[in-house]
């Protein structure tokens, strides 16, 4: 169990950022047209593809050679002379890799990056690697979040990390927790605190080489609603590399995109664009099988403005996917703190049926619920849908739904005031 690794690579950082701003002041020492280079240094960046990629060597625990050939025109890059020999146990030696956004205060151009996860759109990436047969590593994606824009020192927020594989009995930072369904593919869910920021891994069962057009979002969503991101954070930059305990040459990045895009503003009730308004929802899944015959969404309202709203105003929206049976629906609430007498529901099908949702289940409020104060909340709604023949539903792939059983923010259940758009993210 790797426990407290993540500890020596933050105070590695500490004693190395001077190194590594340096290197990435150094970034344009390669020419502009399509070479080769070859790095042999531990803290070394090579400007890739115009300067959209940055790789670094990023040789933080060990002293032994690294060697890495860098094609910085196609942006492929392998390590060519390595053999290292640390316990699998502790710290990877190295974390060679390539990066789009905002790495301890060092920029790629044109990046998209930082962006504020409750604003972010789309984010997928591809990437194919060459992996060798032996030795002890893992082909991992580690992407940074941050509550500002940017930083120069440790980001505060929360680090994801994507395995694609591993092998020489490596673990991720934490304890495995769960299993998800996120993205097409299955993962083994890894969560951990450090001292000052979260980190949540997923690993992808069964291993592979290649990614094309993974939806990363998927996976930021996912780690939204487990509690394990903070929708206000910001994502501020993206890597792709090998972490090395022992072993690694012939470890290669054949090719590598990171593509973010920005939600393109607010207002209005238009689908894909998220709110600006003064509330926000929060979720839970009350559910414990997504393949039974009920919905059982946990939901709660929370005020984020400066002064208090008419609850009767304010309505959200948790959408599904009927998957066949009848074709009509009920609500109960369960339960609620302001009172079910003071709710009110409604299934409505949507005219256009979009990827995991046909229906909403839309929860609003009567003028008994009175107002919510600045910074409120109105407390668990404990809402359930079920069709009017009971049968089954399938609710892993619907577009509000997630497993995460603690209340969390999320953008894909809709929040309305006065029936415009104020916070979440249509589908």
């Amino acid at each position: 169990m790797l426990s407290s690794w993540r500890r020596l690579r933050t105070a590695a950082w500490a004693g190395t950022m001077a190194a590594l701003l340096l290197g990435a002041l150094m970034v344009a020492t390669q020419p502009a047209s399509a070479s080769t280079a070859t790095d042999c240094t531990p803290y070394g960046t090579t400007s890739l593809q115009g300067g959209e990629y940055i790789y670094q060597q990023n040789e933080w625990n060990s002293s032994d050679p690294q060697c890495v050939s860098i094609d910085n025109g196609s942006g492929a890059w392998s390590v060519t002379q390595a053999n290292f020999n640390t316990a699998t146990n502790g710290a990877p030696a190295t974390y060679p890799s390539v990066y789009k956004g905002c790495h301890w205060g060092a920029c790629t151009a044109g990046s998209g990056l930082p962006v504020q996860v409750s604003q972010l759109a789309s984010a997928t990436s591809s990437w194919s690697t060459t992996q060798p047969a032996s030795g002890a590593y893992d082909v991992a994606y580690d992407l940074w979040f941050n509550s500002t824009p940017t930083t120069d020192g440790q980001p505060d927020g929360t680090e994801v990390m994507i395995w694609l594989n591993h092998r020489g009995g490596v673990q991720p930072f934490g304890s495995r927790t769960a299993t998800a369904n996120v993205a097409g593919h299955g993962w083994d869910v890894w969560t951990g605190q450090q001292t000052s920021w979260k980190i949540i891994s997923y690993v992808l069962q069964g291993g592979g080489t290649s990614f094309g057009n993974l939806d990363v979002k998927a996976l930021i969503d996912d780690a939204v609603a487990r509690g394990s991101i903070n929708s206000a954070h910001y994502l501020i930059d993206a890597e792709a590399g090998f972490e090395i305990w022992q072993g690694g040459q012939g470890l290669a990045s054949n090719s590598f995109s990171f593509n973010a895009t920005k939600s393109s503003g607010g207002g209005g009730g238009g689908g894909g664009n998220p709110g600006t308004g003064a509330v926000k929802v929060q979720y839970k899944n009350n559910d414990s099988s997504p393949t039974d015959n009920q919905i059982k969404p946990g939901l709660r309202v929370v005020n984020t403005g400066s002064s208090a709203v008419d609850l009767s105003k304010v309505t959200i929206r948790y959408y599904f996917t009927g998957d066949g049976g009848a074709s009509g629906f009920s609500t109960s609430c369960d339960y609620a703190a302001v009172g079910c007498s003071n709710v009110t529901q409604k299934v409505v099908a949507l005219s256009s049926p979009k990827s995991g949702a046909d229906h909403y289940v839309e929860i609003g409020f009567t003028s008994g619920a009175g107002t919510l104060a600045a910074g409120a909340s109105t407390g668990d709604i404990q809402s359930r849908i079920n069709k009017s023949d009971w049968s089954n539903f399938s609710e892993s792939d619907d577009y509000s739904y997630a497993a995460g059983t603690a209340y969390a923010d999320t953008t894909k259940v809709t929040a309305y005031v006065g029936g415009t758009l104020a916070n979440g993210i249509e589908p």
